[in-house]
């Protein structure tokens, strides 16, 4: 195990302290110099802020000490473990792991953990870390076998929370508190993925049909509504048509071509107004249409 900086300085200081005494002759004071060098060495510890020195003395659990410098008896005592106490993360996957429904999945996920008791993880396990990413492993394949394909790919929230609850589970009796579980990725074969894509496609055609469905009826509903209040009110449906005949022939170079049927069934002299205003013709005075400009009875030819 490295020094600390104070560990190291004050050995240094002994050992120069010691070569100096020998230098001048006192030998024993040398050596008693370079004794107690050994012995700050062996004994005087400094812990950082995060982490737990955990020591046993003759074999038997003796403390765990935090931050700051300690010192312990050398030879009786030892440190048998460090222990970070910060937040930790382990990277670990699942690769042909079979769902529910029997698709093979690989899938990659990483745990955030820290250590809340630096005893139980020293002294209940040999290496927690190992321990950890066995634990994980084994938790990620059994929530894949117990879950269908479509919930692992679109519920990745509940997956994470589940396998956070029974690593945690696992893991407490070793001191470790698991913070949180997130699924990175989840590879399906390229097979399935294209089968995916088209089923996805299909379904989003039919929803399309369905909605064009529905307008179809909906448009022929306000059809409906629109012929019974045609049927009731002939006038109106005289203007409608009139409206329509402007509205087509106010562009400059459109020719229409009407059977006199259907000019008739629709008053012939409305109609006959209508393509006049369009075509930007004359009234006489007495509202009249010049008679050279009248539609010719077998059909009815419009050029705006």
């Amino acid at each position: 195990m490295n020094m600390n900086p104070v560990t190291s300085f004050l050995v240094f200081a002994c050992m120069v302290a010691g070569l100096a005494v020998g230098y001048f002759g006192h030998l024993y004071f040398g050596i008693a110099c370079f004794a107690v060098a050994a012995v700050i060495a062996m004994s005087l510890k400094m812990a950082n802020v995060w982490q737990k020195f955990v020591i046993l003395r003759m074999g038997k659990l003796q403390s765990v000490r935090g931050a700051g410098l300690f010192a312990i008896i050398p030879v009786i005592d030892s440190v048998i473990a460090v222990i970070d106490g910060r937040i930790q993360t382990t990277a670990f996957n699942a690769e042909q792991a079979l769902t529910k429904d029997t698709v093979p999945v690989n899938v990659d996920a990483i745990i955030f953990w820290h250590v809340h008791d630096a005893e139980k993880a020293a002294l209940a396990i040999t290496n927690y870390r190992e321990a950890i990413d066995r634990v994980a492993q084994t938790s990620l394949r059994e929530m894949i076998g117990s879950s269908m394909l479509a919930s692992l790919l679109s519920d990745r929230k509940d997956a994470d929370e589940q396998l956070k609850i029974e690593i945690g589970q696992k893991t407490a009796p070793w001191g470790i508190s698991v913070s949180s579980v997130e699924i990175r990725d989840v590879a399906i074969p390229v097979a399935l993925q294209d089968a995916m894509s088209r089923q996805a496609q299909a379904e989003r055609e039919k929803q399309a049909r369905v909605i064009l469905g529905s307008a179809e009826a909906a448009i022929a509903g306000q059809f409906v509504e629109a012929a019974n209040t045609y049927a009731g009110h002939p006038e109106a449906l005289q203007l409608r048509a009139m409206n329509i005949i402007y509205e087509t022939t106010k562009e400059r170079g459109a020719t229409i071509l009407m059977p006199s049927s259907m000019v008739d069934s629709m008053n012939p002299y409305g109609n006959t107004l209508a393509l006049a205003l369009a075509g930007n013709e004359v009234l006489k005075p007495n509202g009249m249409i010049k008679p050279a400009e009248l539609p010719r009875p077998p059909a009815v030819a419009v050029s705006a």
